[in-house]
Formats: C-alpha cells, sequence, structure tokens
C-alpha cells in the first residue's frame, strides 16, 4: 500500500506564519503536525510514502530527511494549486497498477483505528460531526445507510459529517482515471478537489465504506491549532514530564519543552509548546506555541503563535500605588 500526503498548501489562514514555514511544520504538543501523521502511520506498518510538495517544499524535505532519515519516500511538486485532486493525480507514476492507496492530508490528526481501516475489503474515507459542515467537503447516507454522496463545501448540507481528509482507496487505477477527466472537462472548476473524484466514482457504483474518528484535531486555523495544542497536550504521552531545572521559574503542566530552551524569571503554561532552543526570560506565557530559536523576554503572551528565530522583548514598568486602586495596563 502507497501513503499519499499531500502538504503542498500555503496555509494562507495562518499567515504570517506560514510565509515562511511550511503548515505541516507547525510546532504541536512536542512534535510537528506531519511527525504526528507519519509516526501513526508507521506505527501501523505502512512503509512507502508519496509527498506531494509545494509552498516551501524543500522545508519538508529537509524535514524528513533530518527526523526521518530510513523513510522510503518520493517527493513530487505540485507547480501550481489545482486542488487536492489534481495534488494526488501528481502520484500517478509512482503507485503500480491498481495498488491501494492511502491518502492523508498533511494537516490531519485523527484519532482512529488504523489497522481497521487498513484491513477494509472496502475502500473508505473518515468522517466526523461538526457544527457547520459548509467549510468541509460532506457526506449523504440514504435510509439503508449506503453512502450516496460526497460533495465538497455545499452551501445547503445534507447532514453534518465531514470528510475529515483520510481515504483508503482500493480502485486507485480508476481514481487516477477519473481525476484526469476531471482536469481535462472544460466543464469543471480551476480546482479539482478529491472529493468531486470520490463523488463520480460513487455515481459509477462504486463501494465506499466510511469510518467515524474519535477525535480530530483541526490545525487550520491559529485558534483551532491551540486548542488541538492543549489537547494533545493533556495526553501523557505528549506532554513534557522531566522538566530541567529553569531559574526562578515557575512551569505550570501541561507544557512541552523541547531540548535546548534557557528558561528563566517566568511562568510557562499551562498548554504551552516550546521548540528547540528557546530562550525566554521575565516572560509570562500561557495557550501558546513558540517554534525554534526564538528569543523572548518581558512580554506576557496567551493564545499565541509564535514562529521560529522571532525575537520579541516587551516593556517593564515600575510602579508605587496606593489603596484602593484599580489600573488596567493595555
Amino acid at each position: 500500500m502507497k501513503v499519499i500526503i499531500p502538504v503542498a498548501g500555503a496555509g494562507t489562514k495562518l499567515r504570517p506564519f506560514t510565509y515562511t514555514q511550511p503548515k505541516a511544520l507547525i510546532p504541536m504538543a512536542g512534535k510537528t503536525i506531519l511527525g504526528f501523521i507519519l509516526d501513526q502511520l508507521l506505527d501501523a506498518g505502512l512503509t512507502d510514502f508519496v509527498f506531494i510538495i509545494g509552498h516551501l517544499g524543500n522545508k519538508i524535505e529537509d524535514y524528513i530527511k533530518e527526523k526521518y532519515p530510513n523513510l522510503n519516500c518520493e517527493f513530487v511538486t505540485q507547480v501550481e494549486r489545482g486542488g487536492t485532486g489534481h495534488a494526488v493525480a501528481l502520484a500517478k507514476n509512482l503507485v503500480a497498477a491498481d495498488e491501494e492507496i492511502f491518502i492523508v492530508y498533511g494537516d490531519t490528526i485523527c484519532d482512529f483505528n488504523l489497522d481497521e481501516v487498513i484491513n477494509s475489503s472496502h475502500s473508505c474515507f473518515g468522517i466526523k460531526k461538526v457544527e457547520d459542515p459548509r467549510n468541509f467537503g460532506v457526506v449523504e447516507f440514504d435510509s439503508s445507510n449506503k453512502i450516496i454522496h460526497v460533495v465538497e463545501k455545499p452551501s445547503i448540507p445534507k447532514s453534518n459529517l465531514a470528510l475529515v481528509g483520510i481515504y483508503k482507496i482500493k480502485e486507485s487505477a480508476l481514481l487516477f482515471k477519473t481525476i484526469e477527466s476531471g482536469l481535462l472537462s472544460p466543464m469543471e472548476k480551476e480546482r479539482y478537489n478529491l472529493t468531486d473524484a470520490i463523488e463520480t466514482m460513487l455515481q459509477k457504483g462504486v463501494h465506499f465504506d466510511s469510518f467515524v474518528v474519535q477525535n480530530w484535531y483541526d490545525c487550520g486555523r491559529k485558534e483551532t491549532l491551540l486548542e488541538s495544542n492543549a489537547i494533545l497536550l493533556k495526553k501523557i504521552e505528549f506532554a513534557s514530564e522531566e522538566i530541567p531545572f529553569f531559574e526562578n521559574t515557575i512551569i505550570i503542566h501541561p507544557v512541552s519543552i523541547a531540548i535546548g530552551s534557557d528558561i528563566k524569571n517566568s511562568i510557562i503554561g499551562p498548554n504551552v509548546t516550546i521548540g528547540e532552543n528557546v530562550t525566554i526570560n521575565s516572560s509570562i506565557i500561557e495557550n501558546t506555541i513558540i517554534g525554534d530559536f526564538t528569543e523572548l523576554e518581558k512580554v506576557v503572551l496567551h493564545a499565541s503563535l509564535i514562529g521560529s528565530d522571532a525575537f520579541i522583548r516587551g516593556h517593564s514598568q515600575s510602579l508605587n500605588i496606593g489603596d484602593n486602586t484599580e489600573i488596567d495596563l493595555k
């Protein structure tokens, strides 16, 4: 089985962070988003990977070569942003005739039974109930619970079951053929999504099953990324347990602090992820993600996303305040 991971997106909803860092490499709960995905797939015994890269693709390659030097993988560049279907189709020449493929978007972290999905006798995809399905691909079932339609971002959704971005496809040759036909059709949109291809396959009679993911850690926007970081840190395996001594510093768990950090005179946590070789002095940090090699001094941060190699220095105050005084320093 070949694993295809599209990581070519520009991550526009996470700018300015993603101007210089691919969304898939944003640190979260002690790993990167892509690291969570790869570790899950490798633990299930999947070994052959194709990465569809684009925006800052060289950083994806460098990360894979450094962190997963023995990974059996290929890199294919998506020059034009033609949609998720177009991205998947770029892997066609690296997939054997009708070889099963497993597709997972490069910003999709989910809890589900991966072994059960891999061994499924039919093509299948992951779904999850959402509050506003208009921002997702949506699955429609008939009265017998058979999948009859998948629709990309419908204005009037007929269900609240969203596609999470995980697919196992048995009929890979038909999938590639369907995508190619869709891309050549003058009636199609500029962006051809994987959802469009699956809908065409459904109408041709291909049987798809669905599986419900227990948790879907949304990494698409700053607010949901920080929320996912907090949820993952509450899991024992992702938070830092043995934290070194930091001078005059209080650590409020859960946090994840990478190697090489120098922290003093600060309060850190809860729900903070700190990258490698970060320097923090005289600061209060809560519910925040901080990239590698960043320096913070005299700042108070809450619900913040700070990139790598950043430098932030705040103001310090000396106050002489009498009784019954209220001051709001903004």
